[in-house]
Order: structure tokens, then sequence, then C-alpha cells
């Protein structure tokens, strides 16, 4: 839908009216029946946002009336409409084309702002141009800035609903009202799902208040629709105050009859009329009236920036299982948190069986199911180029649908980027987010004498990866040096380590009393973590602390799996050593908090060396202490008083580690200490606010070195 709005627009002006109304009258019977089930009311657009401070006075919502005058018919019944409005005590902002069939001269905004009311810039022309190349748009920019000046206007509109949200800070407004929570009618459907105003940042603590219009315009309702009264308006109005939200309505002067019948593209001004009586005798004094500046206003005084609701549109890929996957969750649900509209394509898991499902604010899209018998590089890639083609097709429908600011795709495989092709295309910002670095990766896990060829093909894929996208996140400092010898810009590059979020792993109270003592490890079943020497290691340990079990959680290659089954028979540890499968991260932090020693054995000689433990400061948020392989990695990031460290690749040296701790009580007491002191300095709630800035530094359009002056002061700067 997105793609033929511009060619809409070339052909709009050679093809008669009322062809092109029947044409909107047909395509809107049809959209109609399909979003029979969200419109006009989408039950998630009420979904009040974090830190909502509600409306002035308490009241239960706030009702705003806004027309666009798009021609000299309009403009001249302007007076007949501003009679009509304040008959019903209400007050409403009139936008003006600056060039369009009128001229909006002074006597005009003085007799607006004389009367209450408020004027506002729609566009410079209404021909659905605005938005068609960054350099056209910069040079109109210019001409609405002073328009805005001229005027002393401090709200924007486009023509015809169109938005590019992160183009209009270029503008310099106070508040932009081009979106709706719901409106598959228009050109550009894609609402913003939410009946609330929100902010659009554009950094440096700047940007602008967006307010969506929350019930249909007059055109659409009564024209091309064809209804005969207003009761859709009555519904959804009813709907937004039980919500608390904002009903904003968007009507136009010249589609408005005053007099004798109606002309083919008007409706009688009764309806309108019905309306404001109806919103007036029903509601009276309980809604906040006021004009969209007031909101505007009302936003920014009321709610501190940091605390701000926003609705940016981001879509993340991974090749993983949403439920269990750490990182991926922390990100999306960061973002959902803030209020933006989260949509994660992932694998099909175990533990959910649904295959579209909300959580937490996110709507997860299970589009394939991963088995784990990928016992060489080729099959391996075949289950990844798989989940590429179906995730290439999921977010080609979905950003035809929302129009994603920025896509987030998780590694692994690097190539996974290109599934993003279609929203690259048409303007979205992408981010490849590292968790691996993949050619050391595969090297490490699939030894073979074909190893050059593929580790060189993985290399090159890399290097178009990181030039495909506009950002790349890597998941330490070591990697991020090799990345950038090897593959990206340092200037691209931001490290994001895994970090705990507090929200998911905030301490939770021991409930396990049974006498054991419990040693732990989740996380993926692959050579490099060395499991195979932590159970060697938990052999001897055992012997030392008999009500000792060793609890693995996760999975991995089903052959590396039967080898430490093996290992455990052949040890005689059956009754000790439990393969406890995968868990959600919600299950997995008490089980965590009910462990007595967490453990990380991994292989200095291998991958493992400079692959960041995720679950070290799980352990460590849970109040559990840790036994860690000396590698580089973990040796850049933790001292000896945070973790105890023993030499890698010796199940003696850790069963001698694990047995210190077991054994010695001020030892567990001061790794537990340091343990909780480092996660509380490092956690995600310090790393937070730096990824929320680069999603909307990329989601913010960027002009050359044109540096946007505000063409307004709000109420909070007077």
């Amino acid at each position: 839908m997105l793609m033929i709005t511009p060619f809409y627009y070339v052909v709009k002006p050679i093809l008669p009216w009322h062809l092109r109304v029947a044409l909107r009258k047909w395509r809107g019977q049809r959209r109609r029946k399909a979003f029979s089930a969200s419109w006009p009311i989408d039950s998630t657009a009420g979904a009040r946002p974090a830190n909502w401070p509600g409306w002035p006075e308490g009241k239960k919502f706030a009702f705003v009336l806004s027309h666009d005058v798009e021609g000299m018919k309009g403009f001249q019944r302007i007076p007949k409409l501003v009679e009509l409005t304040q008959k019903y005590g209400f007050r409403s902002s009139f936008n003006f084309v600056p060039k369009g069939e009128y001229q909006v001269d002074r006597q005009m905004l003085n007799f607006l702002a004389d009367a209450g009311f408020e004027a506002g810039v729609h566009g410079l022309e209404h021909d659905g141009k605005l938005y068609r190349s960054k350099s056209k748009f910069a040079g109109k920019a210019a001409q609405i800035r002073d328009t805005f000046q001229s005027w002393r206007a401090c709200g924007f509109r486009s023509p015809l609903m169109q938005h590019k949200l992160g183009w209009i800070h270029k503008l310099g407004c106070e508040y932009d009202a081009s979106t709706f929570d719901v409106d598959p009618f228009e050109p550009q459907p894609d609402g913003m799902s939410t009946i609330y105003p929100f902010w659009v940042s554009g950094g440096a603590n700047s940007g602008f208040v967006e307010l969506p219009y929350t019930l249909v315009q007059d055109f659409t309702l009564f024209k091309v629709l064809g209804e005969k009264n207003i009761d859709i308006w009555k519904k959804k109005l009813d709907w937004v105050a039980e919500q608390g939200g904002m009903a904003l309505i968007n009507t136009h002067p010249d589609y408005m009859c005053f007099n004798g019948e109606p002309a083919n593209d008007e409706f009688p001004v009764a309806f309108y009329e019905e309306f404001l009586q109806y919103a007036r005798d029903k509601y009276g004094d309980t809604c906040w009236h006021a004009l969209p500046r007031e909101v505007s206003r009302y936003y920014r005084e009321a709610i501190p920036v940091e605390k701000r609701n926003t609705r940016r549109k981001i879509c993340m890929i991974a090749y993983t299982e949403y439920e269990s996957d750490a990182r991926v969750r922390r990100y999306a649900e960061t973002l959902a948190q803030r209020g933006d509209k989260v949509d994660v394509i992932a694998l099909l898991s175990d533990l959910k069986s649904n295959s579209v499902e909300t959580v937490n604010g996110v709507t997860i899209h299970r589009v394939f199911r991963r088995t784990q018998n990928e016992s060489n590089p080729w099959s391996y890639a075949s289950r990844h180029i798989s989940f590429m083609a179906k995730a290439s097709a999921a977010v080609r429908k979905l950003h035809s649908q929302e129009s994603y600011d920025v896509i987030h795709v998780h590694n692994i495989p690097d190539f996974l980027v290109f599934a993003a092709w279609y929203p690259k295309l048409t303007g979205a910002k992408l981010i490849l987010d590292i968790h691996d670095i993949v050619p050391e990766l595969f090297g490490n896990k699939f030894p073979s004498r074909s190893k050059r060829l593929y580790i060189a093909v993985l290399e090159l894929f890399e290097k178009l990866s990181i030039k495909f996208v506009d950002h790349v996140i890597i998941s330490n400092d070591l990697w991020r040096e090799r990345l950038v010898a090897r593959s990206a810009k340092n200037t691209h590059c931001t490290v994001f380590v895994n970090h705990t979020d507090p929200q998911i792993f905030k301490r939770h109270q021991r409930t396990r009393n049974d006498g054991k003592f419990i040693v732990i490890f989740p996380g993926s079943f692959q050579w490099h973590q060395g499991l195979d020497i932590g159970i060697r290691a938990f052999s001897q340990f055992h012997k030392r602390v008999p009500n000792s079990e060793f609890h693995l959680y996760g999975r991995g290659n089903d052959k590396l799996e039967a080898d430490l089954k093996a290992l455990v028979h052949e040890l005689g540890l059956e009754e000790s050593v439990k393969f406890c499968g995968i868990a959600l991260l919600e299950e997995i932090v008490q089980v965590i908090a009910d462990a007595d020693l967490g453990v990380v054995p991994k292989r200095a000689d291998s991958f493992g060396n400079e692959a960041y433990s995720t679950k070290i400061m799980e352990f460590m948020s849970q109040g559990v202490p840790v036994v860690v392989s000396r590698t580089a990695i973990d040796t850049f990031y933790f001292k000896d008083d945070d973790v105890h460290f023993f030499d890698s690749g010796s199940h003696e040296a850790m069963a001698k580690a694990m047995c210190e701790v077991a054994e010695d009580e001020s030892l567990r007491q001061s790794l537990i200490a340091h343990g909780l002191a480092y996660v509380e300095k490092h956690s995600w709630t310090s790393k937070r606010r730096e990824y929320l800035d680069l999603v909307d530094d990329l989601a913010t359009e960027r002009f050359g070195q044109y540096r946007t002056e505000t063409a307004f002061k709000s109420a909070t700067e007077h």
C-alpha cells in the first residue's frame, strides 16, 4: 500500500473527480470488511502509556476539534463554522495551506485569535508531494518555517495525512497532527494504534508532540463509506472517553453544506452540529476541551522528557526463541515500555504454540521451527537461509502495514539483514546486532577440510552485511576491535554487552530448603562452553560434597548432548547430573536464585575465549557466587573479587575452585557482595538510555549540515 502512494499522486491531477471518488468508495468498502475487527475501534490503541499523568483538573478525557481548509470554498465558510462551534461552547483549530487557492491574511488570523481559535500550517501545497524526496522536502521546509513565524503558528498537519515523522523535525514545529490511531482508508494507512499524544524525539531533548486524530474524518465517513448518520462518531467518542484518551476529530469546511442541497462532495452541516451537541450534552465539564496547542503544551509541562511515551515502530528479526533469549527480549521490552510499537519475527518454540502472540507489549511472529541436528556447516546454513526467506516475507508484509522506523536484526547469521531489503528500500533504518562473531564461531563449531573456504565466505558476508546496515551493535569490546579492523567503521559501532535487565532479573528470594547443594549451568550446549569439563569437575566435587547436584538448563546439537549424557553415564552420575531442558526467562530467574553455585567452564583455546557469558551477571543478580574459566573476555570485564577464576581447560582446577567456594563461607559471602555491586553498576538500567537514543537518532532523518531552528517557543519557555 505504501508503494502505490507516490504513483497515486502523480496521476491524481489527470483523474476526473468522480472517478477518484468511485475508486475510493470501492477501496473503502473492501477495506471496511478487511479491517472490521480493528476499525473504528482498535482495542490495543486504548492502552494507557507508562507515566501518563492524566488530563488537567482530573478531566475524564480530552476533546479536540480541528479543521483542514483545502480550497476557497472552505476558506469562505470559516466564519460560519466558527459561529457554529461557539454556539456549543467549543473552540477549534484551522489548518491552512500556505500556497493554496486562498490567501491567509492578517485579518483572518486576527479573527481566529480574537475568537480564541487556533491557526495551523497544512503543508505547503495540497498536492501529496511533500515527502517525495529529501532535497525537495528540505527546500519546502524552509518555506514552512517562514510560515510558522509569519502566522505565529506552532502546529502542523501534512496534506492527505501523509507522514514521515523522522523528517518533520526539519520544520521546527511544536506539534504535528498528521497521524491517526487507526484509519485503513487513507492512502498511507499505517496507524499509530494509540489514542494518546506521544513524543517524537529528535535527540538532545529536542522533539515535537504528535497528536493523532482518533475519530474518522468527515469525507471518509459520509462520502467514501456512505454513512447517513453519526453513529460511528458517537460510538468512537464514547469509547475514547471510557479509555480516558484524546478524542481528536478532523473535519473540512470545504465539504460542509450550510445551506440548500449538498453538492456531490458535501454533507449536511447538521451532522457536525449534531456531533457537537452530543459531546456537549453527554460529557459537558467531564472532558477537557482544548485546542491542539494546549494539549501539546500540557504534555510538555506535565511529563519530563525522559518519561515521555513514544510511538516508534520497530521490528526485530532474530533466529532465536524469543521466550528464552534475554538479549532480544531486553531490547524489545525496553522499547515497548516507553510506548513503541514492537514486532519480533522469531522461531517457533517448544514453550509456546501460538504463531502470533503479544507478550509484555511486544508482538511475536513465529515463522520457522529450528531443529537441533545441524551436524555440518551446510545444513546449519540451510536452516538460516530458510528462516531468512520466511522472515523476509513476514517483514515485507508487516512493513507494508506499519511502515517501520527501524529494523533491528540479530545475528546469527549476519546475512539475515538482507531479509529487511524491502523496509530498507522504503526508508527504514537497519541495525545489525552481532551476538556472536560468525566466522570464528563457525570455524570452532565445524572444523573440517573446507574450513578455510566457508570462513572466507562468512567474512565476505560479514563485510557485505555491515555495509548494508546503518549501525552495528556488538556484544563485547574485544569483538568490536576485531570487527573494526576487519569489516566495520568505528563511528558506526556501539558495544552493548549482555547486561541483565533488572525488571526480569530482580532479586528473587530463595524458595528451596531441601539440604542439597545445587550447581547450575543455563545456556547453549556447545563444545566451546566446556560442559564436558564441567561434568568431569563436578564428578570430583561430588566426592567432597556428596549432597550436590549439577543442573544443566538449555539444549544444543543432538550429538553433543548425547555425548554429554554418555559421559555422565560413564562417570556414574545419573542421579546427580540433571538435564533440565529449556525454560522461560521468568522461570530461570527463580531457578538461579535457588542455586548455590553457578559455573562457566568455557574453553579459552576456542571461540569461548572471546564470547561474553551472559550467565555470569545473571548469577550475580540473584546472589549466587560464580566459578569462571579464566578467558580473555571474562578477565577483561571481571576481577578476581567479582568471580572465582580457574585455569581454563582443567577439570581438576575447576573442581578445586568449586570446592573452595562451597567450603569457605567468607569467600562465598565476598563473591556474593561483589557480584551484587557489579550488577548494580553494570545493569541494563545504565545502558537503556543509550540504546533508546540510538534508535531515536536513526529514526530521525538528517539533512546534511543543516541544524533545524525551532520556529516557536513553547509555553514552558516563555
